[in-house]
């Protein structure tokens, strides 16, 4: 028995651009933003509101993902230092 020893990663989260009601508007636009760089775009049924999204993203590396975390705390930090002085 051979094992898969490729480990799921997971990736940055998928926002929705926009909804249609049919398939081919949807295919229409997703072509249109695969011409970006670095830009992830995926068609997806929504079952419940029987419409289809199209979602995207951005391909980051995991270094730029932890700046993006980093920069983040500084900011918080920063902001609550200044709330405490007053």
């Amino acid at each position: 028995m051979i094992e898969n020893e490729l480990e799921h990663k997971e990736g940055p989260s998928w926002n929705i651009a926009s909804r249609f009601a049919t398939f081919e508007e949807a295919d229409k636009v997703r072509t249109e933003l695969l011409l970006e760089e670095d830009m992830q775009v995926k068609v997806q049924w929504l079952r419940k509101t029987d419409m289809y999204a199209v979602k995207t993203r951005y391909d980051r590396t995991e270094e730029e993902l932890r700046e993006k975390r980093e920069a983040k705390r500084r900011r918080k930090k920063k902001l609550n230092k200044k709330r405490r002085k007053k």
